[in-house]
């Protein structure tokens, strides 16, 4: 007899109950506060808390859905819990479990912001991220080193890699035009020589491991709402497009298509559909848009903005929410004596844009997947795009290091900040410290020099 659940009326005393919704609402909220440690960190805890202990899902569903959001644009941790809960409770429930996901990180990311933008001129904040500013470069070479040594398995890779860099280092090629040729290439890859676009594992428990009997088993007769429907695509897609198209109708009449509002739903839903690799692939993105050519914000915003993503819960993609509530803030749009004002909508405007997406990808695209099992065939475009993101990322940490130790655009090197950094990419790279200690060891050693009056 296999591991999955037999059905029948022997069986029954072993088989565990099914998930009341509230039980599973209580969980996806306590996830959205505990989930630190990036989509490893968050996909290693709905492992333990759903495969191993509630056993809600089995391995074998639960790296079948992981598989499924690898493949998507958008945080892959954010849209497993999607599809999870949209697994044990319909289509609420994947909604449920996906904004749980966010809100929390979205309320503390906008108190945060405020903090940081009403009182970055006291010493005492501007002693911790002066700080924090060169960990976060050693952070982004770091994820830069990850995502390269999990990726690029040949010379091939190596070379999309090192093209990507120099075309968006060099020649100014915008990113989603790297992210298409990259696509493209691995696609006609995949088609030719396909052991080359070989996708790695993800960080998992080994397959084959059974925790014993689930709720959603790998024999679990499928629910009716699992099965594919052409009526449940179009429905899905149909609301998706009307929760898109109604606020930026809405925005595009009442303030114009050149407003900063309307130009972020637009812009920040772009990259919601560039963010194959998670949110260190998007960055780039982000920064040329809304640094370089709106000039929302500030580039060593940017770079505070990121270490404020790191330290709280949820996807890092978060960051986000911070460029829209600086964008707000600095752009003044409801007036200089409503700044926090603005700054809270256009971070609940962007947040909207960058995860709608998510939601409709996984709710439209489920049932097919749990049709499919395991017949993805679609992993060479992503493995070349992601070779291509390495070079961009390392694009990335060259941009916060220039600013990080030339400030200001000067031509004085910045030996204090030179070595935090170098003191962040020991830790990092030689003792394996995690990010969040070296981001406050960073931040209580610029402190500590602040009040020393070294600074």
């Amino acid at each position: 007899m296999g591991k999955g659940i037999d059905m029948t009326e022997s069986q029954e005393p072993r088989t565990p109950r099914s998930v009341d919704f509230w039980d599973a609402f209580r969980f996806w909220l306590k996830l959205g506060f505990i989930s630190f440690g990036g989509p490893a960190g968050q996909i290693a805890i709905m492992h333990r808390e759903l495969v191993e202990n509630r056993r809600w899902i089995s391995e074998q569903r639960f790296l079948h859905a992981l598989n499924y959001c690898m493949l998507l644009p958008g945080p892959e941790a954010q849209q497993l819990s999607v599809y999870i809960g949209w697994l044990l409770h319909r289509t609420w429930g994947g909604i449920v479990a996906g904004l749980l996901f966010i809100l929390p990180s979205l309320f503390i990311l906008i108190v945060l912001t405020w903090i940081y933008l009403a009182f970055q001129d006291v010493p005492v904040v501007s002693g911790i991220f002066y700080g924090i500013k060169p960990a976060v470069t050693a952070i982004v070479i770091h994820a830069a080193y990850r995502i390269g040594s999990r990726t690029l398995k040949n010379g091939l890779l190596w070379a999309i890699a090192c093209a990507a860099f120099i075309a968006i280092f060099a020649l100014k090629i915008p990113f989603p035009i790297i992210v298409a040729i990259a696509a493209l290439i691995g696609y006609l890859g995949g088609r030719f020589s396909s052991d080359y676009f070989k996708l790695g594992s993800h960080p998992t428990k080994q397959m084959n491991q059974s925790f014993g009997p689930a709720v959603i088993d790998d024999d679990s007769p499928r629910l009716s709402h699992t099965f594919f429907r052409w009526a449940h695509l179009a429905k899905i897609v149909v609301i998706g497009m009307l929760l898109w198209l109604i606020p930026m109708s809405l925005m595009m009449q009442y303030l114009g298509w050149q407003h900063a509002l309307t130009q972020m739903g637009w812009f920040f839903t772009k990259a919601a559909l560039l963010t194959f690799g998670g949110a260190y692939a998007v960055l780039p993105y982000v920064y040329q848009g809304a640094v370089d050519y709106y000039q929302w914000l500030l580039p060593y915003q940017m770079i505070d903005g990121l270490a404020l993503g790191e330290t709280t819960p949820g996807p890092l993609i978060m960051v986000v929410t911070f460029v829209g509530f600086v964008a707000g803030w600095n752009l003044t749009l409801m007036g200089p004596d409503h700044l926090l004002l603005a700054g809270i909508i256009a971070g609940v405007v962007v947040t909207y844009f960058t995860f709608l997406p998510s939601f409709i990808f996984v709710l439209a695209g489920g049932p097919l997947v749990e049709s499919t099992h395991g017949n993805l065939k679609f992993t060479a475009p992503l493995t070349a795009i992601t070779a291509a993101v390495v070079g961009v990322i390392i694009n990335l940490a060259l941009f916060f290091a220039w600013h990080v130790l030339f400030p200001g655009n000067q031509q004085n090197f910045d030996f204090v900040a030179g070595l935090i950094t170098l003191f962040a990419v020991i830790a990092l790279f030689r003792f394996q410290v995690g990010v969040i200690p070296v981001l406050i060891y960073s931040g209580i050693l610029g402190l500590s020099l602040t009040v020393l009056g070294l600074l």
